[in-house]
């Protein structure tokens, strides 16, 4: 299974980071052309449901476009980690959301994704072609969180 982790230092306590993370329904304010909405239990703790939709706005439709990913919480450990299982027809497998706290203060955010490649062998055979674009945007989130995370109340 693929994997892909990236991570970014936040002038921020765990406490505020997390809350940060947690607020499903303002993520689309710095992961990079997504909306996510919280479902089930309002993305709160374990069998929590989140829905992510990856792709380009419309504003003729008021919405976006793109790729749908289904997230069910299967671990929450406030304020350090929370673990999802991605359940959707395209993007399977995990991700994990984890809060460090670093000494002296702050926290390093972690973002780990392992995933279930879709189109068998061509997905294998495209990943290393896909894995640098999602590299770069995921760090591009990451950089955007920190900035959102430090302004964010806990």
């Amino acid at each position: 299974m693929p994997e892909l982790v990236e991570q970014v230092e936040v002038d921020a306590p765990p406490e505020q980071v997390w809350a940060a993370l947690v607020d499903w329904d303002r993520q689309g304010e710095w992961m990079l052309l997504t909306d996510v909405r919280a479902g089930a239990r309002d993305g709160q703790g374990v069998g929590g449901e989140l829905a992510a939709t990856t792709g380009v706005r419309l504003p003729v439709l008021g919405r976006r476009v793109g790729v749908l990913d289904t997230m069910l919480i299967t671990s929450w450990q406030p304020p350090l980690r929370v673990d999802v299982r991605h359940t959707g027809r395209v993007v399977r497998g995990t991700g994990t959301f984890e809060v460090r706290p670093r000494a002296g203060g702050g926290s390093t955010f972690v973002w780990t994704e392992g995933l279930d490649l879709p189109l068998g062998a061509l997905g294998r055979l495209g990943w290393p072609l896909v894995r640098p674009v999602m590299a770069a945007g995921v760090r591009l989130s990451l950089r955007r969180f920190a900035a959102y995370a430090q302004a964010h109340p806990a």
